[in-house]
C-alpha cells in the first residue's frame, strides 16, 4: 500500500478507524478482499504473484498493513516479498512485540517498508528504515512511502480529513462513505511541496495525490476498517481495475473479532 490513515483509541465508538489505498502496477494480478479458503479466519486481498497481501485482519483480532518506503537507489530486485510479512503476522499467534523482535534480525533483507500492526489491545508502527518499533498511543496517524507522519501533502491532508470525518459523520454508513471519499482525492501537490525521493519530478507529482492515476500504475483498491471496542468489525474495499472487469467493485464484511482471545494471549506472554 501507499497510504494508511488511522485513528487509534480516539473515536467514542470505534477503537480503530482506518482508511488506506493500495497502489500497484496494473498488470500485477490481484484478488479482491475475502476470507481465504486456506486461512478461513483471515480477511485480505491477495497478491496472486507473490502470495502475500498489503492489508488484512483476522477473526482473532489481528490487524496488519504495509507500505513501501520509497528509495529506488537502494532497491534490491532479489529481496523477499514484503507482503509476506503481513501474512506471517496474521497467521501466527505470537504477541505483537515478540513478532517485531524476531523480525528485527531479518528486516534488513527486505526493501524498505512501514508496518502498522497489532491487535485489539496494542498497535505498533515499525520501519526497517527507521529505528525500533513504536507502540502507538491514542491519536490520528498517517504513513505513506516515508516514515510515520512524514508531512507529505497526502499524509497531512488525509489526517485532517480523517479527523473531520470522525467528528462530522454520526452514522456508520456516512463515516464509511466519507472515508472512501477521502481516499478518492486525485489532487496533486504543488511542485514546491513535492518531496525528493529519487523518482524524478514528474513521478513525484503523480505520486503526491491520495488517489493515484497513470497509464501503468495507480490506486488499485481503497479500504476502510472500523473496529468497535467490543470487537465488532466493519470492513469495506472498493476495487479499481484498468480492464474495467472489477472497476468499482465493492466488498463488505461485518464480523466479530475475538477480543478475549487476543487479550488472554497478551496476558500469557506479557
Amino acid at each position: 500500500m501507499c497510504l494508511i490513515l488511522f485513528a487509534w483509541r480516539v473515536h467514542p465508538v470505534y477503537r480503530l478507524v482506518l482508511a488506506a489505498n493500495r497502489d500497484e502496477y496494473y498488470e500485477r494480478p490481484t484478488a479482491p478482499a475475502s476470507f481465504w479458503e486456506d486461512e478461513p479466519d483471515l480477511l485480505a486481498g491477495r497478491d496472486l504473484r507473490a502470495g502475500g497481501t498489503w492489508f488484512g485482519v483476522t477473526r482473532r483480532g489481528r490487524i496488519a498493513g504495509i507500505t513501501n518506503y520509497r528509495d529506488p537507489a537502494s532497491h534490491n530486485e532479489h529481496a523477499p516479498s514484503r507482503g509476506c510479512l503481513i501474512t506471517d503476522f496474521l497467521r501466527k499467534d505470537a504477541p505483537v512485540d515478540a513478532f517485531l523482535e524476531r523480525l528485527g534480525a531479518r528486516a534488513p533483507e527486505y526493501n524498505g517498508f512501514n508496518l502498522v500492526l497489532g491487535d485489539l489491545e496494542k498497535l505498533y508502527w515499525y520501519s526497517n528504515r527507521g529505528s525500533d518499533p513504536v507502540a502507538l498511543g491514542p491519536g490520528v496517524y498517517g504513513v505513506s512511502n516515508r516514515l510515520l507522519d512524514t508531512p507529505w501533502r497526502k499524509v497531512v491532508l488525509g489526517k485532517e480529513r480523517l479527523a473531520d470525518a470522525m467528528a462530522r459523520c454520526r452514522r456508520q454508513e456516512d463515516l464509511i462513505e466519507g472515508l472512501l471519499e477521502i481516499l478518492s482525492d486525485r489532487q496533486t501537490a504543488r511542485d514546491e511541496d513535492l518531496p525528493e525521493t529519487g523518482v524524478g519530478r514528474e513521478w513525484e507529482r503523480i505520486l503526491s495525490s491520495i488517489f493515484i492515476e497513470s497509464p501503468d500504475y495507480g490506486t488499485r483498491s481503497s479500504m476502510v476498517l472500523l473496529v468497535r471496542a467490543d470487537g465488532e468489525a466493519h470492513f469495506a474495499e472498493k476495487t479499481y481495475a484498468p480492464d474495467q472487469a472489477l472497476n468499482g467493485h465493492m466488498v463488505r464484511h461485518v464480523f466479530r473479532m475475538d477480543r478475549a482471545a487476543a487479550a488472554a494471549e497478551d496476558g500469557l506472554h506479557g
